[in-house]
């Protein structure tokens, strides 16, 4: 294989486990109580889907939204295996309530959300006095307030253990996808030696959707008030995330000064985000990345 391949195989750390997402099969390596790394493997969803969803600056709104949920079911089902689950199994009723339970904390992240990246920030800029007729420097606030409270945010999750652990299993990931990248053998070794920080992640695209959105939301009117310019927010959000995508696609192409302004802020993100594993993450990781590659680069690549 190429030492300069860019493959679109994508993975998520997962509790004590790793996801890896490839053309064909998607599978996650999690260990048990007992240490043993558990395998399971699925078709990879979304290959067939409609053509138009498939479109530039539509694609990247479907995706994140498929990426979520199909993330989230990794992570639930990472945490039974990890044995995480055992006493909530024990002590709470199964099915409906459980459900219900889901739906409502679902419901209470996207309001809590909602207020702090998009309603708080709009109101400190009122609270502030600066000019209303300047769109560029709202926005501005705006952008920045959004990122350093995402910022704030990974840096309190760092202070629960059970989280730096997931990040250190998220550096295991980008080694071990560098190390495919390079075109070497997946082994420890070879795994150890490779770079974490990987500029086609999700924490680059996560910063670089935050950054567009200053320069889009200047479209909007600076004078509105929060409680107006937070639901104009959320219905330009899908042109945000779609515009995020493209450049992230852009940036996985190329490798050119612009591409390497574009992923800057991404990778620097994850000296947060990722830490240095040890053998047994990085062996979780390659057990997952072994069961979605299937032999021909082509499949792959970006």
């Amino acid at each position: 294989m190429s030492t300069n391949h860019k493959t679109s195989i994508g993975g998520q750390a997962l509790i004590e486990g790793v996801m890896m997402r490839g053309p064909k099969t998607t599978a996650m390596a999690v260990r048990n109580p007992e240490g043993e790394l558990v395998i399971e493997k699925w078709d990879t969803e979304g290959i067939n889907k409609p053509k138009i969803l498939k479109l530039p600056f539509i694609r990247g709104i479907f995706n994140m939204i498929d990426s979520l949920r199909f993330g989230y079911k990794c992570l639930m089902r990472s945490a039974e295996i990890a044995g995480f689950e055992e006493e909530e199994k024990e002590t709470k009723s199964h099915g409906l309530i459980m459900g219900l339970l889901m739906t409502i904390s679902s419901v209470v992240a996207v309001i809590i959300s909602i207020g702090l990246f998009m309603w708080l920030p709009a109101k400190l800029y009122e609270l502030t006095g600066l000019s209303k007729d300047s769109r560029f420097l709202r926005s501005a606030f705006e952008g920045v307030v959004k990122i350093i409270i995402f910022i704030l945010y990974l840096l309190l999750t760092l202070l629960m253990k059970d989280i730096r652990r997931t990040f250190s299993y998220h550096g295991a990931e980008h080694k071990t996808i560098f190390c495919y990248e390079a075109g070497l053998p997946l082994t420890v070794e070879n795994v150890r030696k490779q770079r974490r920080f990987h500029p086609r992640c999700g924490t680059s695209f996560l910063i670089l959707v935050l950054l567009v959105g200053i320069f889009v939301s200047m479209i909007i009117p600076a004078s509105l008030p929060a409680y107006i310019r937070t639901p104009i927010k959320l219905l330009l959000l899908p042109v945000i995330v779609g515009i995020g995508y493209e450049l992230i696609k852009l940036a996985g192409r190329r490798d050119n000064l612009f591409t390497k302004i574009i992923s800057a802020p991404g990778v620097w993100l994850q000296h947060i985000t990722t830490r240095e594993p040890d053998d047994s993450m990085i062996e979780a990781a390659i057990a997952a990345m072994n069961e979605v590659v299937t032999g021909n680069p082509e499949d792959d690549k970006w």
